[in-house]
This record gives structure tokens, sequence and C-alpha cells, in this order.
């Protein structure tokens, strides 16, 4: 509903006189405007909030802030006047609230006004001022509790990161079969998988073997290549390009010629729980990331399985990322990760790094869900061979 003239003209008064900062002539105004025609205009009850903030009397600022939020929950000037009248009490948790909302909402337009551009960097620095006070609380507790950064429990540490907004959470998305009520877990624990000490024990006899293949260079291929009949993505660049290549020593389920140039390899991987899927799994390489090459944020295909990592030849700065967590490769000591968390890897080096890799169920899998879920895969493989649920 359209304003009276008189009250038009005496909210553009107030106006005039906020702008000016002379908040004493601008309350009466506000105040006889929002007790006549303009009681349900919500622009003018936010407007009297911040001039009872700035006149410093927080109840009144308290009662015109939430009359222009009930008319407007998205009010910028009652936001804002809300959040600061609770800071000036040290209600610090509910003035962040409004801070939040606040900033959400200014961030949103193209422009502000001056005292809101004003207020969006006051706010910002109030959210820092209470984030800073709100943690240093939560260290000292801690402290006196026992905790330890880097030596007590990684998992509480990681939850500690992301309620900071030092790290966010990664969940897992794979691209085709899903298994429900599987923990998220970006890279497991080493001591979970005590059959790796057999695999890192071999790392030198894999090397040499690593080696010889190396000398024939047809033994690698593009481990990205084009598909017939499939979508492809040509403006990615590791598509059909050596700077990401791989020596397969079982394929798709199948081993390989290269598998018998390795029998070392092979041996050592025996105790481990290698994924077995008919035309599938398991996939055990050699992977091999030129100088230079990035791979890409991506996932993978099922979440039933786990992939390791076994570095062999890893110059420095050779980096990995699953979820929020980044780690260098070092020779000779394994890993296992879920990749249906977003990963990616980066050779910011001189030189050619080359991993052992290889996939292995998940340990919460019993035996029956294992042959369960082979046969859901193999299944779907013999009703469409094309279909891509693993890669």
């Amino acid at each position: 509903m359209a304003l009276p003239p008189a009250t038009r003209a005496l909210l553009q008064a107030a106006l005039a006189d906020y702008r000016a900062g002379d908040w004493v002539s601008a309350r009466p105004r506000l105040e006889e405007a929002v007790a006549g025609a303009a009681e349900s205009d919500a622009d003018a009850w936010a407007l009297l909030a911040m001039v009872c903030h700035r006149l410093g009397d927080a109840e009144a600022t308290d009662l015109a802030a939430d009359r222009a939020l009930v008319l407007n929950p998205r009010s910028l000037r009652g936001a804002l006047a809300k959040a600061d009248v609770l800071a000036s009490r040290r209600a610090d948790r509910e003035a962040n609230f409004y801070y939040s909302a606040f900033i959400r909402l200014a961030g949103a337009m193209a422009s502000l006004p001056p005292d809101l551009a004003e207020g969006l960097a006051r706010a910002r620095a109030a959210q820092d001022r209470i984030a800073s006070g709100i943690q240093g609380l939560i260290d000292a507790q801690l402290q006196a509790a026992g905790y330890a950064a880097g030596s007590s429990d990684r998992r509480f540490t990681h939850a500690l990161d992301i309620l900071a907004g030092r790290k966010q959470p990664y969940l897992q998305q794979p691209k085709a079969l899903y298994y429900p009520e599987l923990p998220n877990i970006q890279f497991y624990p080493r001591e979970q998988f005590p059959w790796m000490d057999a695999v890192e024990a071999a790392t030198d006899a894999m090397t040499a073997e690593l080696n010889a293949i190396l000398e024939d260079e047809a033994a690698f291929a593009p481990y990205l290549t084009t598909q017939p009949g499939l979508p492809s993505r040509p403006d990615y660049p590791l598509i059909d390009s050596m700077d990401w290549s791989s020596c397969f020593l079982w394929k798709d389920g199948a081993e390989t010629a290269n598998a018998v140039r390795c029998p070392q390899t092979m041996a050592a991987l025996e105790h481990a729980p290698l994924c077995r899927v008919k035309g599938r799994s398991p996939q055990i390489m050699f992977s091999q990331l030129k100088a230079g090459a990035h791979i890409e944020p991506h996932t993978g295909f099922v979440n039933t399985r786990l992939v390791c990592h076994l570095p062999l030849i890893v110059p420095p700065d050779c980096h990995f990322r699953v979820g929020n967590e980044t780690r260098s490769w070092e020779r000779g000591k394994c890993w296992a990760f879920d990749d249906t968390i977003e990963h990616e890897a980066r050779n910011a080096s001189a030189r050619t790094r080359v991993v052992l890799i290889f996939d292995i169920w998940r340990p919460e899998l019993t035996e029956e869900e294992r042959v369960l879920v082979s046969t859901l895969l193999e299944a779907i493989d013999a009703y469409s061979p094309q279909a891509a649920v693993w890669d």
C-alpha cells in the first residue's frame, strides 16, 4: 500500500538526517512515521533500529529490528541492527546468526548504500572476532581435556577442522553403484592392513621389474582413451595422452603378459584382498604421471572397493589429494583410499612419477557381500558388456 505524501516526506527527511549522521533528529521522525501510516513499512522500522542503535538505546533497537524482520525477514538493516545489538550484549552466538544472514543477503547484491557497505565490513570483522573467541575457548577446553593436535584421535581432529572451516566435508560420490552404510574415510589407517608389510618389503624387487618394463615403450599406453561409440571429453587434457599412462599386470579381471614379467610384484600381492569381479577386477598396474601433469578432480564408480598405491619412483613435489587431505607419495609407503571421494593428483616436479596401483575389497564387506556385489556387477556386464560400472 502506498504511503501518504506526508509520511513519505517524513521518511525522506529522516533518511537525510540518517545519512548526515544526525541520529537525534532522525529518531522522532521515524517514530512518528511507524506510529502512523508507516506502521507496516519494514524499511522504516529497520532504519529506526539503526538510529536507536547509534544512540545507544539497545531496548528500542531490539524492538524495532524485530518488527522489521517480522515484516521482511530479508531486511538488511533489520538483520544488521539485530546483530549489532546482540553483539553489544556479548550474545556472540546469537549475533553471529544475524551477521551471517546479513552477510549472505548483502553479498548477493550488486551494490550497497554506504552505510550498508560499512556494515558489511563491520559484520565480517565481528564474525572474525567471534570465531577467534570461540576458537580460543574451544582450544583451552580441549587442551584441559588432554587433546593435542597431531597426536590425538585423527577422526576428532578432522571433525574439528570441518567445524572451524579449515576443511570442508567430502562424501562418497560413486558414479555407478552406491553401497549404503559404509564409513566415509578418505585415507584408511595403514595399521588396518597388515598384509601391506609384504607389499612394502618388495619395493626394491618391484622397482627392478618396473625398470625393466620401462625400457619397453610399448608396455605403457594412455590411461584414458577415446572409446568409439561412447561419450568423451575432448576438453580433458589427459585423454589419449602419455602424460598419464599405465602398464597393466591385470586388466579388467584378467592377467596380462606383463604379469609374467613381474613375478615378484605379483607374489607380493598374494595376500592382498584383491577384488574379484569377472571382466572388471582386479586392476593391477604401474601408473606413470609425467612431469607437470595434473589429474583433475574426479570420483570412482563403486564404493565397495578401495584403491591402493605403492610409490616406486617418486620425485619431490608430487602430491595426491583425497577429499580435504593432501599427501605426498613416499617410496615404499603403501596407502589405501576411497576413490569415490573426490581426488586428484599432480606431478609438479621435473621427472616422471610411477606408482603401483591395485584395488581391494572394502574391509567392512562380509564374504557374502563380496560374492553378491561381484554377482551384481557381472550381471550388469552380461546384459550390457559396454556398461561402465568400474573404472
